[in-house]
């Protein structure tokens, strides 16, 4: 099953193979590659393509954010949940041109809410200490800060090792509502 979501003003969706020439157009700036922990730099566009090539996971929980107009849908950023770590972890991003018009909180949102929907009791995440804009996210979505600093390796910044502060969202409250909205 592929699951697309359509929210007030996005369009979550799987990544195809046809996107990833628009995908590393969005994705490879330094800026959004350097605070994300699993994406090397420079993000070439092989990166792109072995990640849109990925075969369909039904555990999976990781979208491409769309932007529809009357222009298309490009590709403006990416949400997902990863569930190959200890405890499941949110990540995003968002394209330069459009950051700070709540489209990262929108996607963040509705990926929690799925994630709650599919029985997560929690979602852990964090944000690199020099990233403050991302804890904004985090807490707008209903994260709270551990008081934990974790040391952990960005591909993004060559394999520097650098301080995440670190949250936990409790989903068992949530009640998902937004997706039926």
């Amino acid at each position: 099953m592929t699951m697309i979501i359509r929210t007030s003003r996005l369009l979550l969706r799987p990544a195809f193979p046809e996107d990833a020439g628009e995908l590393h157009a969005a994705f490879a700036e330094e800026g959004i590659v350097r605070m994300l922990a699993s994406a090397p730099w420079p993000y070439l566009p092989e990166h792109a393509a072995e990640f849109c090539a990925q075969p369909f996971d039904a555990n999976a929980i990781r979208f491409v954010v769309a932007l529809p107009g009357a222009d298309g849908a490009p590709i403006i950023g990416g949400v997902g949940i990863d569930t190959a770590r200890d405890e499941p972890e949110l990540g995003y991003w968002i394209a330069q041109g459009y950051r700070r018009q709540g489209y990262a909180t929108e996607a963040a949102n509705t990926v929690l809410d799925v994630a709650a929907l599919l029985g997560f009791p929690m979602v852990a995440s964090g944000h690199w200490a020099d990233n403050a804009a991302s804890g904004g996210v985090l807490r707008a979505v209903g994260f709270v800060e551990t008081g934990e600093l974790r040391p952990e390796q960005s591909l993004g910044r060559g394999g520097e090792v650098v301080q995440a502060v670190r949250y936990v969202c409790d989903l068992r409250d949530r009640s998902g509502m937004r997706l039926a909205a």
